[in-house]
């Protein structure tokens, strides 16, 4: 129950989070639609977050944690903080030389990354300003993941948890009270994102000092743990950071397609990452550390235990997320999204978008189950090979894709490469013997499938039979068919899992009065 109460601490915010997003991608839809101000802001927000994954959040904690971990246990607090201050050392150089290149060279890097803009008058020399301006967001955010892996160690997960909400909340108020001085909407959130990244890097090296960990910066030594920092952290930048390379080549591919492009699958993926955010994220947050500790204790049983039971958790929050996103895409889309410049077109080509990106909901978040076992027992060398094959998945079916059914061809190549990786990350663990499903999951699984399925076929009927003329309606009226579709899709999801054995009434009460 301690790694379900941490999941349920980081889950929570997490949802606050989301909510906060939400209305933030909410004005972003009225203010900037899926025109070319849309697509350049995207570009600009979706850049240093691909590098944040895979440097900061992705690779440089899976190959951190592990090692303070692993050092506290064995040779105490202080050299643990030692450790930590060279990793803040070398985090600091390498981010900053980083960004001043990558500013330096920022024309070239956004014709890489997004080709199809380099004729547009409007969009490549937009993306270009705009980037420019958001890009230092990698630097405070990647030193923020380093207090956040910390605190994480510490069992605090509370102040990382929050700090998306801070940034939402940044983003939110400069849409509201910046945009007036600003040439557009698409300046006021890149100065907006900037300013929130400095906010979550203070407020986490604040929280950081109050664990009583106080870090001085230490000129940087490549020390035997450093050099073993580094053997873990360059392979899993790719290992730890698969998804977002994917969803990057997607990015790549889309700037060739007309303008709005970028659009769908920007809103698309924003809705699908509200399961993988708050589900998937807060399973890893937890379960890292978690496997760390009873691995750096020898306590082999215990982990494949842990294990099971995230890969349980994440598949009982996933699955009705998947159908529901699966069966009423447009509906949701509609109801969260089209007013302002954000139209009927827009809300059927999102939508369409969507459904694609729906059938890998559930290997994004596996994944984000399995690749802590890796990480925790020191080996970032394989998920990194297999990376590599998702990518190559996701490339070939985007291209095979693309001339067929354009941006939802692109989420599709997306979701499937995202299955693939998780089969791939399960039956390697298998081979090595570091995960069997015992008999709970064996049992589970299956019902909790089966209690999705019934959900499905409620909120089929209620889309197509009862809630028609609410959609017609005004916005209230639509925001309640929304309500009921989703209320009632969760009652019976929870009654189902009850009934069937999928879960049990004293568990859920459990973790809600532990949470």
């Amino acid at each position: 129950m301690s790694l379900f109460r941490a999941i349920a601490t980081v889950g929570g915010l997490t949802m606050i989070s989301r909510v906060a997003g939400f209305v933030r991608d909410l004005l972003i839809a009225r203010y900037l639609g899926a025109g070319p101000v849309a697509d350049a802001f995207f570009v600009s927000l979706r850049l240093p977050n691909f590098f944040r994954s895979l440097f900061a959040e992705g690779a440089f904690t899976a190959g951190f944690l592990p090692l303070f971990s692993r050092t506290e246990a064995k040779e105490g607090r202080v050299a643990a903080q030692h450790f930590a201050e060279r990793a803040l050392s070398l985090l600091l150089v390498t981010t900053l030389a980083f960004t001043l290149v990558a500013q330096i060279a920022m024309p070239l890097v956004i014709l890489i990354l997004a080709p199809g803009f380099a004729n547009d008058p409007l969009r490549f020399p937009l993306s270009v300003s705009l980037t420019i301006i958001t890009f230092p967001y990698l630097l405070f955010i990647s030193l923020a993941s380093l207090y956040g892996a910390i605190l994480n160690c510490f069992g605090r997960f509370f102040a990382m948890a929050a700090t998306p909400i801070m940034l939402n909340l940044v983003m939110i108020a400069g849409m509201l009270w910046l945009t007036p001085y600003t040439p557009n909407a698409g300046y006021a959130l890149a100065w907006s994102t900037l300013i929130g990244g400095i906010l979550q890097f203070l407020w986490l090296a604040w929280d950081v000092r109050r664990a009583g960990l106080s870090l001085r910066l230490r000129r940087p030594v490549i020390n035997d743990k450093v050099r073993r920092l580094f053997r873990l952290v360059l392979p899993a930048a790719l290992g730890a950071g698969a998804t977002q390379v994917n969803l990057v080549v997607g990015l790549v591919l889309a700037s060739l397609l007309p303008a709005g492009a970028v659009s769908y699958l920007f809103y698309a993926d924003r809705i699908n990452q509200l399961t993988v955010g708050v589900v998937g994220a807060a399973i890893a947050t937890a379960l890292l550390p978690t496997l760390a500790g009873q691995l750096a204790r020898d306590n082999h049983a215990a982990a494949r235990y842990t294990q099971n039971r995230a890969m349980e958790f994440g598949l009982l929050l996933a699955l009705p997320s998947c159908v529901a996103l699966l069966v009423i895409p447009f509906p949701i889309v509609s109801i969260l999204f089209q007013r302002g410049e954000f139209d009927l077109a827009t809300a059927r080509e999102t939508a369409s978008t969507l459904f694609a990106y729906a059938f890998g909901l559930p290997g994004f978040v596996l994944s984000r189950t399995l690749t802590p076992s890796f990480h925790a027992r020191q080996d970032t060398k394989t998920p990194v090979k297999l990376a590599l094959v998702t990518i190559a998945v996701n490339v070939g079916l985007s291209l095979a894709l693309l001339p067929v059914m354009a941006h939802a061809g692109l989420a599709l190549a997306t979701a499937v490469a995202a299955n693939v990786n998780t089969l791939l990350l399960l039956i390697t663990l298998y081979r090595r013997g570091h995960w069997q499903a015992d008999d709970r999951l064996k049992q589970r699984a299956p019902l909790i499938l089966l209690s999705a399925a019934a959900m499905g076929v409620l909120l089929v009927l209620l889309d197509r039979f009862a809630l028609p003329d609410w959609y017609a309606g005004g916005f209230w009226l639509r925001v309640s068919a929304l309500i009921v579709l989703v209320g009632s899709g969760l009652l019976v999801y929870l009654l189902s899992t009850i009934l069937l054995g999928a879960t049990r009434p004293g568990e859920w009460k459990a973790i809600l009065r532990r949470s």
